[in-house]
């Protein structure tokens, strides 16, 4: 951003509350707008389906990554809605929440995940945003070293599961 999307004029970054932030050349009561750049919240899911758990790979991914079902939390829904919505959404499979596993930070996206494990039933049919899936058993998964990989490591040590954590190629 160029200018400021309150009143049109220009933007500058200047220090303020200890980090430099982008915000309006007028200061005054008339504007005052800041640019804070707060963390997006995105909700996950472990997706349990008939005694597997559901890794799906998006269509922008290469051929060997594969995932939690991960969205954007919209405007007015609480996160269980949302993570409800997405599974939905994605997968055309109607969940219920088993457990808040856990918040996690994913600093390269400015994303705050909030992660639960779903139970999930129906067929699966992959939304346009997805190209596959694979099921895999709970103790089949390595975790991943960023984002929802530190979610299944969570979920996995809870159930006493300890595989060694991967990264993506």
């Amino acid at each position: 951003m160029k200018f400021c999307p309150q009143c049109g004029k220009p933007l500058e970054t200047q220090f303020r509350d200890g980090k430099d932030r982008i915000q309006c050349t007028d200061q005054s009561n008339d504007c005052g707008y800041v640019f804070w750049n707060n963390p997006t919240p995105v909700v996950a899911a472990i997706v349990e389906h008939e005694g597997d758990i559901i890794l799906a790979r998006n269509a922008a991914w290469p051929e060997t990554w594969y995932a939690l079902i991960t969205g954007f939390l919209e405007a007015g829904e609480t996160p269980e809605e949302g993570i409800l919505r997405e599974v939905k959404e994605e997968l055309n499979l109607d969940a219920e929440i088993v457990e808040l596993v856990g918040l996690y930070e994913f600093h390269r996206m400015n994303q705050l995940i909030i992660a639960y494990h779903v139970r999930a039933t129906g067929e699966i049919q992959l939304s346009e945003e997805l190209v596959d899936y694979k099921r895999k058993k709970d103790h089949e998964i390595q975790p991943w070293a960023a984002g929802t990989g530190k979610a299944v490591q969570d979920w996995q040590a809870k159930r006493g599961i300890f595989n060694e954590v991967i990264t993506f190629k």
